[in-house]
């Protein structure tokens, strides 16, 4: 078996990747696909933490944008988030992999709080850890919750999963003439404006030097590809 490049990473999903067709909700068929990306990742031995968005379910500058306060929207979309959470969680129980789905906001009920000491013992005993709930205050992405929980769990790597195979100077679905990276420094990411991640999660990836891949999660076997070093997304590092 080929040995991985990285040991222990931080996968950062959208909310989209679980939903079907209709682009809204959770597909339990959709989750099964990438749960079994994942499972794919453990036989290298690989220590895997996720983090997923939640706009499959809520997206706060909707609420925003029609008057809500910004952190009702932004508490709003940190509660969707524990739902894909559980969601992946019961995919991937249903493989046979054990998970602990840990939120920054407590709700016993249904996952474990987030302590930084246990999440690394579990990622150390083979278990799949998603954070749910975001960093648990508003104002902040769940880009950024993964660039933090990426430091926090000393991550080699953060793999961002897309609907595109790397960042290009424009939108690759409109400009089919669009330029795409293979490498980009950090500072070359913020001073484009590239939406590789926010400018907040980015920086926290810069000042800790954290590279993150952006890659394209539909592939079967694309998680496992980025891992062993193929050259399948944009490296900004």
């Amino acid at each position: 078996m080929a040995e991985p490049k990285y040991k222990r990473i931080l996968l950062k999903i959208s909310g989209e990747s679980l939903s079907g067709p209709q682009g809204y909700g959770i597909d339990p068929l959709r989750a099964e696909e990438v749960a079994a990306q994942i499972k794919r990742v453990l036989m290298y031995e690989v220590q895997v933490a996720v983090v997923i968005g939640a706009g499959n379910i809520w997206r706060g500058t909707d609420g925003i944008s029609r008057g809500m306060e910004r952190a009702q929207a932004d508490y709003m979309g940190m509660l969707a988030t524990v739902i894909n959470s559980l969601a992946l969680q019961d995919a991937l129980e249903r493989l046979g992999v054990i998970v602990r789905v840990q939120t920054a906001i407590e709700m016993r009920a249904v996952a474990e709080p987030y302590i930084r000491r246990r999440a690394i013992h579990q990622l150390e005993q083979g278990y799949v850890v998603i954070f749910g709930a975001g960093t648990g205050n508003p104002y902040f992405t769940s880009d950024t919750a993964a660039a933090l929980r990426a430091m926090e769990i000393d991550a080699d790597v953060l793999l961002k999963a897309t609907k595109v195979d790397g960042v290009y100077d424009a939108d690759p679905m409109k400009y089919p003439n669009a330029k795409r990276f293979e490498k980009l420094s950090y500072i070359e990411a913020l001073n484009m404006g590239l939406k590789v991640m926010d400018s907040t999660a980015l920086s926290l990836c810069m000042d800790n030097a954290l590279p993150i891949i952006v890659f394209k999660l539909q592939q079967a076997d694309s998680i496992e590809r980025v891992i062993l070093g193929e050259n399948i997304g944009t490296i900004v590092c």
